[in-house]
């Protein structure tokens, strides 16, 4: 099992968690607002990559980097991983970019 794909993951996971409560940009502003903003399109996403995969769409490619691990048949357990990060860095960026041009704005 190679777990360095995983592990990369959990680092950018880590890594915006620290900016989210560092800067104070989304669950420490609200808790409930930035679940919703990143479960509900998470749970989005991994509907449509079964709905892909269901339909012969989408599929695990051969890849060295992951770990083998799946939660179904073509869902290596990575997706989850990267799901979540493609979600919270949107919310992130949605919330830090007016926050950015409010300053260049001064």
């Amino acid at each position: 099992m190679n777990f360095i794909y995983l592990l990369t993951l959990a680092v950018a996971l880590a890594g915006l968690v620290a900016l989210d409560f560092t800067h104070k940009l989304a669950f420490t502003k609200n808790a409930k607002a930035a679940l919703a903003a990143t479960g509900i399109p998470y749970i989005f996403f991994v509907i449509w990559d079964f709905t892909g995969i269901n339909l012969g769409i989408f599929f695990k490619g051969a890849s060295p980097y992951l770990t083998g691990l799946m939660i179904a048949p073509d869902f290596p357990v990575e997706e989850l991983f990267f799901l979540a990060v493609l979600c919270y860095s949107t919310l992130i960026m949605a919330t830090w970019l007016p926050i950015v041009l409010k300053r260049r704005q001064k």
